[in-house]
């Protein structure tokens, strides 16, 4: 076969990413036409900006999607091919089984993989992490900055004190701290594991109990199947067979995490919680003097109540942008730790770790290196169109 040219490059690309094109004409149909009854997200739709970062985030979300489905993919991420070690975009296969692609289409890296399926299935690895380590992040923020803004005193001076002894230590530095061999060996990162993924029961717990501790009835079968849910996909995640943490049996454990993972995800989490928190707690201290908020306490309502019912909800936007922003945040973090050769495993497909075996060779093979970082510079751009089109309709409210 003879090699591809640029346009017959760039035609086969876009035919890979079909799926993807299939879906964003879906969501953005169905999305225009309901926009008046979707709230806050229909409104994303008259702003330009928003929809712009809207659909760039969707295109990776959907990539990674399809591409961890293999369905856009067109090798295994992993699988090394004799000769083609560092080819260019468009070569040809020395030999193709049946129904095998013939090409790669953006070339081979430094041990002889594909470059385009790589960054395909490293966008999976960012779909999965970034946004529940961002979310996880806001659980643990959300629970102890409301309550720290609310009462204030000594709660606040306390939780404020731990905030800011964490945000004095820079990122990267704690990231090292945390990631390295012999700290992991410890067992802290799974420790740690124990406590941050704990918030997410209490949040939902008290968030449910405050809505309903008028209907005894209801709440108690309701709280005992939600709870009772969380706590065992709870155990499920911080257990780890032959770690420092090992509760559940093998038969119950649905969630088999690599320790790389677990590490990155619990680091994410504890660098990004402190930030989450001072916000929420400025957010409460100023929305507590509101005249709603003394209504809900003439009526006698109690204080997780109108933290969660009254507060919360009318923090909602800021908190919307910044947890937009902060997912982009969190991509840069888990690309900066794969350039770093950190946590993750080193034949992981992330962005980081990709870019950092491309700029060994920069200087003589730019294919390798360069769409990852596209990737990488498109999805956080991506996230802040998002947030400022977010921003612009929140504030139209």
């Amino acid at each position: 076969m003879e090699p591809l040219t640029i346009m017959e490059i760039a035609v086969r690309v876009f035919y890979q990413f079909t799926p993807v094109w299939i879906s964003l004409v879906i969501l953005f149909a169905v999305s225009v036409a309901f926009k008046r009854r979707l709230g806050l997200y229909g409104k994303l739709f008259d702003s330009p900006i928003g929809m712009i970062g809207f659909g760039l985030v969707m295109f990776w979300v959907f990539t990674g999607i399809f591409g961890a489905l293999d369905l856009i993919v067109t090798h295994d991420p992993l699988a090394q091919i004799s000769g083609m070690k560092n080819k260019g975009p468009g070569t040809p296969l020395p030999s193709v089984e049946d129904g095998g692609y013939g090409w790669y289409l953006l070339g081979g890296d430094n041990l002889a993989r594909d470059v385009f399926s790589r960054m395909i299935r490293g966008a999976w690895v960012v779909v999965q992490i970034a946004p529940l380590a961002t979310l996880f992040a806001f659980m643990v923020g959300i629970t102890l900055g409301l309550p720290a803004g609310y009462y204030g005193g000594r709660l606040d001076t306390l939780l404020s004190f731990l905030a800011n002894l964490i945000l004095a230590f820079p990122v990267i530095l704690l990231f090292y701290l945390l990631v390295t061999p012999e700290i992991v060996a410890t067992g802290v990162p799974n420790y740690m594991a124990t406590l941050l993924f704990v918030f997410p029961i209490i949040f939902v717990g008290v968030l449910l109990n405050s809505r309903y501790h008028t209907q005894p009835r209801f709440r108690t079968p309701l709280l005992a199947g939600v709870l009772g849910v969380m706590v065992w996909l709870y155990l499920s995640l911080i257990s780890e067979a032959g770690s420092a943490v090992s509760i559940l049996p093998g038969a119950l454990d649905i969630f088999d995490i690599p320790g790389g993972i677990l590490v990155v995800f619990v680091s994410v989490v504890f660098v990004n919680s402190p930030t989450v928190f001072r916000i929420v707690r400025g957010l409460a201290m100023d929305i507590k003097t509101r005249d709603y908020v003394a209504a809900a306490q003439t009526r006698g309502e109690g204080p997780w109540y109108i933290m969660l019912w009254e507060i919360l909800p009318n923090a909602r936007g800021p908190l919307i942008v910044d947890f937009c922003l902060r997912i982009g945040y969190t991509t840069i973090l888990l690309g900066t730790l794969g350039f770093f050769g950190l946590g993750l495993p080193p034949e992981s497909p992330d962005w980081g770790s990709t870019i950092n075996e491309g700029r060994k060779l920069l200087s003589i093979y730019l294919h390798p290196a360069l769409p990852p970082a596209f990737a990488l510079l498109s999805l956080v751009l991506g996230l802040n169109l998002l947030a400022d089109g977010l921003r612009e309709e929140s504030l139209k409210d």
